[in-house]
C-alpha cells in the first residue's frame, strides 16, 4: 500500500533537479524524521497525507527496477534507522479517534 497510488503530474523544475541534490535533501528529511520521534506517523498522515511508512514504501517501489531491489520491510528500516517493529515498540502510541479521522480526511486529498 502506498500513500499515493497515482503518480503526480510531471514538474519540469523538480524533474530536472540533479539526482545528487535530490538525494541529499531526501537524506536530510529522513535524518530529521529519525530525530523527531515525537512527530507521530498518524499526525504526519493527518497533516500531509504521508508518513515514514510511505517514505519506506516509496524507497522499496523505486528500487523494484534496480539490481538492489528491496521489499517494504527493508525500505522502512532505512527510514526508521531500525526495524519498523522495534521503532513501534519504542515510540509509537495508540492513535486517538480524532487522529484517525484527520488521517482519513487527509488521505482523501491524495492523488
Amino acid at each position: 500500500m502506498s500513500c499515493s497510488e497515482d503518480p503526480m503530474p510531471a514538474d519540469e523544475a523538480l524533474d530536472s533537479l540533479d539526482d545528487a541534490v535530490a538525494a541529499a535533501a531526501f537524506r536530510r528529511l529522513v535524518r530529521l524524521l529519525r530525530h523527531r520521534t515525537d512527530a507521530a506517523n498518524i499526525d504526519l498522515m493527518g497533516l500531509a497525507g504521508f508518513c515514514r511508512n510511505c517514505l519506506g514504501d516509496w524507497i522499496a517501489e523505486a528500487s523494484e527496477e534496480t539490481p538492489g531491489a528491496m521489499d517494504w520491510v527493508d525500505g522502512r528500516a532505512i527510514v526508521y534507522g531500525m526495524p519498523y517493529d522495534q521503532w513501534k515498540t519504542l515510540y509509537q502510541q495508540a492513535a486517538t479517534p480524532e487522529q484517525v479521522q484527520r488521517m482519513k480526511e487527509s488521505l482523501a486529498k491524495n492523488p
